[in-house]
């Protein structure tokens, strides 16, 4: 039912959550989701990529909150703590993080669910885009999260399973094939210019306290992700900026081609990618960006709140 429609039947039109890539950026989705939810915004349909699948599964499992209340707690220590280093298909296998994923929040059956959740990956020998809408969530998610270089690739139905970013960094076709009449979209990749992990981090790593052998090993892998403070460019920022570039040009492309209704973007261009420990600074975004935004997501949904009046 397109929007025109549902507006001369009298009925609301579907609304779709298209949450893009965008590795730490990606809690900024987290905010708009709690913001929307606040002006009567209840979206029905979510489409997630890569960090966006993550959090597009815990608003539909009902464990948003939580899950904003955890990762709002991160530091740096906690962030590399939950990083199992195996430098086999990536430097992280991911087992550890979804891991822990598993026994502290719901993962249920995707089909069981009351709203639409679809993930997006890439399958790595075909490279054809793979949208996931049934089975666990926690694994759906972990398929889309396997961003090249960082997390390691992870198997589906017998095939390797890439981050979905490759293909289709901002999923909004994906949130319309569910079923969406409105398209919500969160693009991460417009303001991409600190690809590296910001030097920050590393102070705060130094100043973390361990033993003498942890302290040694933290050092070894800050000095691993870290930029390169010469003149060349260390090998992070090198993964980092080429995935960054990519997806940038993807998204631009994809949404040209298949354009929401309303797009949404976080001002986060500070962030580096393995920024997770800044979660509020990237959630604060997220609703004050709903909030710029209010009245033309309004105009597409209508105005649930003065429904209820």
């Amino acid at each position: 039912m397109t929007t025109q429609l549902a507006q001369e039947q009298g009925t609301k039109p579907v609304v779709g959550l298209a949450l893009g890539s965008g590795s730490a950026r990606g809690w900024a989705h987290i905010g708009i989701i709690q913001a929307l939810e606040e002006i009567g915004v209840e979206p029905q349909v979510v489409a997630g990529t890569s960090i966006g699948a993550l959090v597009g599964g815990a608003y539909v499992t009902g464990s948003l909150d939580a899950f904003a209340d955890w990762v709002e707690t991160l530091t740096v220590k906690d962030v590399f703590g939950l990083l199992d280093i195996s430098f086999s298909g990536g430097m992280v296998k991911g087992e550890k993080l979804f891991g822990f994923f598993r026994e502290h929040h719901a993962n249920p059956d995707i089909e069981t669910l009351d709203k639409k959740l679809v993930t997006v990956a890439t399958d790595m020998q075909s490279g054809r885009e793979v949208w996931i809408t049934e089975g666990k969530m926690l694994d759906a998610a972990r398929a889309s999260c396997a961003l090249p270089g960082l997390f390691s690739p992870v198997k589906r139905q017998g095939r390797w399973m890439l981050d979905g970013g490759l293909v289709n960094p901002v999923p909004v076709s994906a949130a319309r094939a569910m079923g969406a009449d409105v398209v919500i979209a969160v693009n991460l990749n417009a303001q991409l210019v600190g690809a590296h992990m910001a030097r920050d981090s590393r102070a705060q790593a130094d100043q973390a306290g361990g033993s003498d052998e942890e302290r040694s090993i933290w050092n070894k892998m800050m000095d691993y992700f870290s930029s390169s403070d010469g003149e060349d460019p260390g090998f992070f920022d090198v993964v980092a900026s080429s995935i960054n570039i990519m997806q940038d040009r993807i998204t631009r492309s994809r949404m040209a081609g298949d354009p929401p209704e309303v797009t949404l973007v976080p001002m986060l261009e500070d962030f580096a990618l393995m920024d997770f420990h800044r979660a509020k600074e990237a959630i604060e975004e997220g609703r004050a960006l709903v909030k710029r935004y209010e009245a033309d997501i309004l105009a597409w949904v209508g105005s649930p709140l003065a429904d209820r009046v």
